[in-house]
């Protein structure tokens, strides 16, 4: 793309908004190798992994494979030092792109000629990002769809140093890309303004609030599920339910059961029973604080976006009963007391997370967790390899001049903190055996995610 017309296009995004070339990108389908390629938000984050135990559960049927491609630290120059051996090699069918937190710098910005080395990084961002472009652009057989990243947060008044307009510069590289899906007929998804939104939503409210953690960079657990919701719904999910059961228990009529299989109804004056298969199963949603440095879980999340209206709706509504107190139990195990009105409005059980089918999510959930931790291993990894042994010519050469290099620059923070999993993760055979236990994970996950057949009961409380 020429820069007439990355001009041209930018112009276009500030008359008509950027929400407006914010557009749908295509669901992953079965079988997909998905790719998430970024820098440290990425790396060590939790949208990707969100993103995936969604598909997990909401289409237990259809097995994908995602991938965590980021590194702390990373620009767009130091992204194309690596598309060949880190991402390109994964094989990916799928990759999303995103950059620009460190292409702007940080501390410049305290400095009197700050927006001139900010324009002068922006446009070296852009040149690099040309390279990357143009191998994408050869990956004919790819889907591609750009992500404009996490914001730079200047407006809480969290006790942290704030780097004055740097999201602006950021906004700019989020700008380019933009216009760079836009003339490749790319997919894009801007997570940056609605974000911003967010934050200064509830700023008005907590003055000290914040999606982007207390570094005001890397987004908190609730950020991330933030993230994978904006995701989701450009995938053009929304709306699409766990399940739906419809029963008129005075006439013992079923009229709805979308995505699940009603069978063996049976109704009398002490309540209804029925057998209950759905397709999907809920959507787990973890309320442990997960991340060094984490202060939100996942679940905070729910606060600030209609994820629960809008992506996990398992809906349980029965006219018909008389008027009074109802048992709900599943298998035989008692899980709620809801009132004869309330069932004939709809309760949704995804938020009941006592149920069997919750119970089984969880596990879900839980497993998915261990595979994101040891798949960071294999970050770690490639940071120590792409960002320091690289520029070393020692890439990949895993010996001992290689540990004496590194052992030269101990100094070098990011390089003692990734050695420990480097000291590991030099021997192939270790790196082996993460593999294979993320196979027999992501193995488990997809024979134990089918949904099962439930008893369900409810029955009047005297």
């Amino acid at each position: 793309m020429n820069c007439k017309k990355i001009i041209l296009v930018l112009i276009a995004c500030a008359i008509f908004g950027a929400s407006q070339a914010q557009h749908n990108i295509p669901p992953f389908k079965s079988g997909e190798r998905v790719v998430f390629v970024g820098n440290s938000i990425t790396h060590g984050g939790y949208y990707h992994s969100f993103i995936w135990l969604y598909y997990m559960t909401r289409f237990p049927e259809m097995p994908i494979s995602i991938m965590n491609a980021g590194v702390g630290g990373d620009t767009a120059g130091d992204i194309k030092e690596r598309l060949e051996d880190d991402i390109f090699s994964k094989n990916p069918t799928y990759m999303t792109m995103t950059f620009g937190m460190n292409d702007v710098g940080y501390y410049d910005f305290y400095k009197d000629d700050a927006q001139e080395i900010a324009e002068r990084q922006i446009k070296k961002s852009f040149d690099h990002y040309q390279t990357i472009e143009k191998r994408m652009q050869d990956a004919t057989e790819v889907t591609k769809v750009i992500i404009g990243g996490s914001p730079y947060d200047e407006t809480s008044k969290i006790e942290s140093d704030i780097f004055p307009t740097k999201n602006a510069a950021l906004l700019k590289v989020n700008d380019f890309l933009q216009a760079s899906a836009k003339e490749n007929n790319w997919g894009f998804v801007d997570f940056a303004r609605p974000m911003m939104e967010i934050d200064r939503r509830e700023q008005k409210k907590d003055s000290l609030f914040n999606l982007e953690g207390g570094d005001r960079i890397h987004p908190d657990n609730d950020g991330h599920m933030v993230m994978a919701y904006i995701f989701l719904k450009a995938q053009g999910l929304a709306g699409k339910k766990v399940a739906e059961i419809a029963i008129d228990a005075k006439a013992e009529n079923i009229n709805v059961a979308e995505n699940c299989k009603i069978s063996n109804l049976k109704a009398d004056g002490k309540g209804i029973s029925f057998n209950y298969k759905a397709k999907a199963l809920p959507y787990p949603v973890d309320s442990i604080v997960r991340g060094w440095g984490s202060k939100k879980s996942q679940k905070d999340a729910l606060k600030l976006i209609p994820f629960t209206k809008e992506f996990n709706q398992e809906l349980l509504k029965v006219d018909g009963l008389a008027n009074g107190m109802y048992q709900l139990n599943i298998d035989g195990q008692l899980i709620e007391k809801f009132s004869s009105s309330d069932l004939a409005k709809g309760v949704n059980m995804a938020e009941l997370t006592n149920t069997p089918q919750y119970r089984q999510a969880t596990e879900i959930m839980l497993l998915n967790e261990n595979r994101i931790e040891i798949e960071r291993r294999f970050r770690d990894y490639a940071w120590m390899q792409f960002s320091f042994l690289q520029g070393k010519d020692l890439l990949f050469a895993n010996n001992q001049e290689a540990l004496d290099t590194i052992s030269a620059n101990w100094d070098d923070a990011f390089v003692r903190g990734n050695f420990g999993i480097y000291q590991q993760a030099q021997y192939p055979e270790i790196r082996q055996v993460w593999q294979d236990e993320i196979d027999l994970i992501v193995k488990t996950i997809y024979s134990i995610n089918k949904p099962v057949d439930r008893k369900i009961e409810l029955i009047k409380v005297q």
